[in-house]
């Protein structure tokens, strides 16, 4: 007879309740531009999101969050070489960026995808979904 606690059977269900990570990405690919701002989103866009991020914090999938800056105020810093060298603007060339994110935690990348359908509804943005690596 096996005991319920036993390190199989502890090991396998501690496994079970753990949640992996995705970074959530909100891709601009043109909505700033269009606006002629360096804010990609719109004020009720901006509610959407409020009351998605509350969702997600009351049902404990919420890890972080928050909208970035245009990419034209990025700095990029490459220390490979000798010397550091510090260039202003982004490091890559591109129409669309990365306005946004959220991290969160689902139980797998269905649920993830899921959440993430809702954060584009949201904001009215592409979205990519991508999980952390496994360490």
């Amino acid at each position: 007879m096996q005991v319920k606690g036993g390190s199989e059977w502890a090991a396998r269900n501690r496994q079970e309740l753990i949640h992996m990570q995705y970074l959530i990405s909100v891709i601009d690919d043109g909505q700033a531009d269009s606006a002629g701002s360096e804010i990609s989103g719109t004020a009720e866009e901006g509610a959407a999101i409020d009351v998605f991020n509350e969702k997600l914090q009351k049902q404990g999938s919420w890890v972080f969050a928050g909208g970035l800056g245009y990419p034209n105020n990025a700095t990029t810093v490459d220390n490979r070489g000798e010397s550091t060298v510090i260039t202003d603007g982004p490091y890559v060339e591109s129409k669309e960026f990365m306005a946004g994110f959220w991290i969160i935690e689902a139980p797998d990348l269905d649920v993830a995808l899921a959440l993430a359908t809702e954060g584009s509804k949201a904001c009215n943005r592409k979205i990519e979904v991508r999980p952390f690596l496994e360490v």
